[in-house]
């Protein structure tokens, strides 16, 4: 994927990562206004490429009583209006075929979960709209096997297709990240590392996932250093009363101070 086919896209000269962030949910205009505001003041004065990224509904649920959406139609426009705010792309993920078609009028790249990429008429619906699909790699999956989730999105004529590595299971409650498989599947795609959810620890007996923050910053450097083209991370300005992830989400004030030694890594790696 070129990366300079993401509608609205910036600095893409500056040999930075390129950097998908944002809430986990859109959980209302206010919230999701101001957390893209900063990102948008931060990745501007790192020149760093931006695409902001919210989920309009969560349908992966552990319990039925978890936070699923403000409705659909009213987070996508929400997402509509980050982008024509703040002249940056969007991103958010879509769970059925319908979803496809729905979002892609309010957003510039569609995401398929980890869960589902194996799901060939979701991928297919999602190619044959014509944006950008990112796809997260399963984590039951090897690196190798996204070889054939990036081929169903090639063989609809959509080249603009990037993988997510977000953890393999490590046991039934933790993720791993095998660096290993960032230049496999850079072999396919432009490859991004999602630090956030690799640090999650799912299947809590509580029903509800946890995870291990303070370990973001060992993670993403690890991949800056070896080479990933873009890096994913969740953020939030209250991360304990976020309704959706908020155990292993970034938070908001420290998100700066990360992108400054990310950026210095990346200038150090491109040196070699």
């Amino acid at each position: 994927m070129n990366i300079h086919n993401i509608p609205q896209i910036k600095h893409t000269e500056s040999g930075n990562f390129f950097l998908l962030a944002g809430p986990c949910a859109i959980e209302g205009e206010e919230m999701a206004l101001r957390i893209a505001e900063k990102l948008v003041g931060i990745t501007d004065k790192l020149q760093i490429p931006y695409v902001f990224k919210g989920s309009f509904k969560k349908a992966n649920r552990s319990r039925i009583d978890s936070f699923s959406g403000i409705g659909d139609e009213k987070a996508l426009k929400i997402l509509r209006k980050v982008s024509e705010t703040f002249h940056v792309p969007t991103v958010t993920d879509i769970h059925t075929n319908e979803d496809a078609a729905m979002a892609a009028q309010y957003v510039d790249v569609l995401q398929i979960p980890a869960f589902l990429v194996r799901q060939t008429d979701l991928v297919v619906a999602a190619a044959n709209t014509g944006k950008v699909v990112n796809l997260k790699k399963g984590q039951f999956m090897s690196p190798e096997s996204m070889k054939h989730a990036v081929q169903k999105v090639l063989d609809c004529n959509n080249e603009n297709v990037m993988v997510t590595d977000r953890g393999t299971m490590f046991g039934y409650q933790d993720m791993i990240v095998d660096f290993r498989g960032i230049p496999t599947m850079q072999q396919y795609a432009s490859t991004v590392l999602d630090v956030t959810h690799s640090l999650q620890q799912p299947n809590q007996t509580a029903g509800v996932t946890g995870g291990r923050p303070d370990m973001i910053e060992t993670v993403a450097k690890a991949g800056i250093a070896v080479g990933v083209d873009g890096i994913f991370i969740e953020t939030h300005f209250d991360p304990a009363n976020a309704k959706s992830d908020g155990a292993n989400m970034l938070h908001l004030d420290y998100f700066e101070g990360l992108m400054n030694k990310l950026v210095a890594i990346r200038k150090t790696v491109n040196a070699f």
